[in-house]
């Protein structure tokens, strides 16, 4: 059976491919679902179109660590450190830093 989150997810990001909401959920639901390539591919483009996206940072390193891309990871959490530095976000810069501390 076909996972309607995902087909809900997957429309709203071709209504609107700019649109933070649909396309972060589609990446948490490929994160999820296991589909770690395709999770990444859509915090790529979530980030391009949103960059201030704190979230997609955090989340799109923790999937890459987890793919073992430990140096994209890392460049990921260091460009999300610069975003919520320019943002204030400091909840976030703080958790991102915590990542990248554990990197090494």
């Amino acid at each position: 059976m076909p996972n309607s989150r995902v087909e809900i997810l997957r429309s709203m990001v071709e209504q609107d491919p700019a649109g933070a909401f649909g396309r972060y959920g589609l990446a948490m639901e490929y994160v999820n679902a296991g589909e770690l390539e395709a999770a990444v591919g859509q915090f790529r483009a979530l980030l391009e179109h949103n960059p201030n996206y704190a979230a997609g940072y955090f989340h799109g390193g923790q999937t890459l660590e987890k793919l073992g891309r430990t140096e994209d990871a890392k460049d990921l959490y260091r460009r999300g450190i610069a975003v919520t530095s320019a943002t204030g976000d400091g909840h976030t810069r703080s958790e991102l830093e915590g990542a990248l501390a554990l990197l090494g």
